[in-house]
């Protein structure tokens, strides 16, 4: 995999939206934050556009502006202002080849999956980590400081407390995933992720519990889980049932599918959709070791 260079003071990041509508004032703590960094911050030329109701724009404007970042040289890493739904629309349309000669972090979470797909196939790491909407909030502290170690080459280690439900062991291999309804949507695209010796994270926010079901039946049919290293549960974030209740909790719907392989299964890991939301590298090598106690996932830092 191609690991784009660390930041350091003086370097540019540039601020997209590629999904879900974004203002002025969403932002304006996360710009503080990042200039107390050392970065400068460059805005895309649509991030404000009004020309969509629900979206950040055009599928047009937002393709327009993730490609201008790409091809800026002064631009070291691009972060997602927000993640929301959208940018699957376009990504079909955007040439990520610049990034093989020119690699620099993308950064983001949720509908910002699909771009991390797609740079995993084209075999670039990326940031999966905490967005700039989230920045004023006073839980997202913690959230946003592994986000800057991580962007900085500072730090690469997340730790979960125990749950009596893991299956506890280890693996090694390339972290790959998010958020599990956008891997979903990938399976079947030119971004559809091969999890053969990796180790996949899923996160999961505002699902009904039998759609989650499907969607782990959806992986184990596709065969996500035949040849899987490991799997990191992160948090799943205020599921609910129906009136005719399915009955099962999150964990119990991710074990059903997933008892019959042999690879390990760790619970409770701080990234997601609430906090703390650790950042880490996908396409990263990892090493993760998983007990009822407790567990860790620690991915090799770059020579």
């Amino acid at each position: 995999m191609i690991i784009p260079s660390f930041l350091s003071p003086g370097n540019c990041i540039g601020i997209i939206a590629p999904g879900r509508k974004v203002f002025p004032e969403n932002i304006k703590d996360a710009i503080t934050a990042f200039e107390s960094w050392g970065l400068k911050v460059k805005l895309a030329t649509h991030l404000f556009s009004t020309n969509h109701s629900y979206l950040a724009g055009t599928d047009e404007e937002r393709r327009a502006d993730l490609q201008q970042f790409i091809q800026d040289p002064e631009v070291k890493a691009i972060v997602c202002a927000r993640g929301g739904y959208g940018s699957s629309r376009f990504i079909d349309q955007v040439n990520f080849e610049p990034l093989l000669r020119n690699p620099k972090w993308l950064v983001g979470f949720s509908d910002v999956t699909s771009i991390h797909l797609c740079l995993h196939r084209l075999g670039i790491q990326s940031i999966h980590g905490t967005m700039p909407i989230l920045f004023s909030n006073p839980e997202s502290h913690d959230s946003t400081q592994h986000l800057k170690k991580i962007l900085f080459g500072q730090d690469d280690r997340m730790e979960a407390i125990g749950s009596p439900r893991n299956k506890p062991g280890e693996a090694k291999g390339q972290l790959i995933g998010g958020n599990l309804s956008l891997i979903i949507d990938s399976l079947g695209t030119p971004a559809e992720p091969d999890t053969t010796k990796k180790i996949l994270v899923i996160e999961e926010v505002e699902e009904y519990l039998y759609k989650i079901d499907r969607m782990m039946n959806h992986l184990k049919r596709a065969k996500k889980f035949e040849s899987l290293a490991g799997l990191v549960v992160g948090h799943f974030t205020n599921t609910f049932d129906t009136e005719l209740r399915f009955g099962e909790s999150v964990q119990d719907i991710i074990l059903h599918h997933v008892n019959d392989f042999s690879f390990p299964v760790a619970f409770n890991f701080p990234t997601g959709h609430e906090n703390p939301n650790m950042a880490w590298r996908q396409g990263s090598e990892a090493f993760l070791t998983v007990g009822t106690d407790s567990s860790q996932l620690q991915s090799r830092t770059a020579s």
